[in-house]
């Protein structure tokens, strides 16, 4: 995504040799995004062509970052089309580049549709349940770092860049979503491993099949309904307004649930997770847009998308 750490093409070529992934053809920093540095790296062995992702963690640690990993590869060996982390011949898919702690995946094929209809949010959400399935048995444990915890440090640095309007919405909500924590119902939702940022970008479709979920570092252990909130709050709203659309959102609802049905908890509490969803990300681009950090092809996300987003929430709650 966003290019922080420069990359040679001699690092590359370490890189791909110590991979065993062949000779180095291409080297091209991936433009969008905002937490982490990533490449497009094409290699060619025995006369093969082949293409890789070459990840640059800036903020996630050494010690956080088997968690993701080793996600993706517990996703990807029971069936999930998700990025498998290259191992080196050691076994390690945890590597060093510049210094930084690193990775390569497979790249998926096909593009984003940032554009969907109900049959691509149907095809999400049949796989979201399929992932959130395939997790129950991944033996690593790791909370959403974006989580609670995390709106609450984060809320006080980002409210004197506010309007009192914007301000006041802001403390109400993070004192209602403090309050739906708390309660008897929310610790009763089944949880597990979350993806917790399956955005359109991140989502892969050819020739109108899903080819694959990427970008897993966010996911953390969760409530599996947070996951399908994030969705909701992408994949079904009109992005100019941030209203709700009924079709795309029973498309993917009625999929999800063909895999796996929603416990009654989870269709109580689904318009607070949806409230949860957008003020997650609302305050995540208030923190990347008014706190930036240098970085080439840097294009932080406008904040006031999921302020939309959040007050149709609010005042248009919607039923599962």
């Amino acid at each position: 995504m966003a290019v922080f750490t420069e990359v040679s093409e001699d690092e590359a070529r370490g890189l791909a040799q110590r991979l065993s992934l062949g000779e180095v053809l291409e080297l091209r920093g991936i433009q969008g995004g905002i937490e982490n540095t990533n490449y497009f790296l094409t290699t060619q062995q025995d006369g093969r062509r082949a293409e890789w992702v070459l990840t640059l963690f800036e903020r996630l640690t050494a010690e956080q970052l088997p968690f993701y990993l080793h996600l993706m590869k517990h996703l990807a060996h029971r069936g999930i089309p998700v990025p498998d982390p290259v191992a080196d011949q050691g076994g390690d898919i945890l590597h060093t580049v510049c210094g930084k702690p690193a990775a390569v995946v497979d790249k998926l094929a096909g593009r984003s549709e940032l554009a969907p209809i109900a049959a691509h949010c149907a095809a999400v959400g049949e796989m979201l349940a399929r992932m959130h399935l395939a997790g129950r048995d991944f033996n690593r444990a790791q909370p959403n770092l974006r989580g609670l915890a995390w709106w609450n440090e984060t809320v006080p640095v980002v409210l004197p860049f506010l309007q009192d309007a914007q301000a006041s919405l802001l403390r109400s909500e993070l004192a209602f979503q403090n309050h739906v924590a708390a309660s008897s119902a929310c610790a009763a939702l089944p949880r597990g491993p979350v993806h917790a940022d399956l955005f359109r970008d991140n989502v892969m479709f050819e020739d109108g099949a899903l080819t694959g979920f990427f970008d897993f570092y966010f996911a953390g252990v969760d409530t599996w309904l947070f996951d399908v909130a994030v969705c909701l709050n992408d994949w079904c709203i009109d992005p100019p307004t941030g209203r709700h659309d009924e079709a795309r959102a029973r498309a993917f609802l009625q999929a999800y649930q063909r895999v796996r049905p929603l416990a009654a908890a989870e269709r109580r509490l689904l318009p607070a997770m949806l409230r949860a969803g957008a003020l997650r990300f609302w305050i995540s681009r208030l923190w990347d847009f008014h706190l930036p950090r240098e970085a080439a092809l840097l294009q932080p996300h406008d904040p006031a998308h999921f302020e939309r987003v959040l007050r149709e929430r609010v005042h248009e709650p919607v039923a599962a």
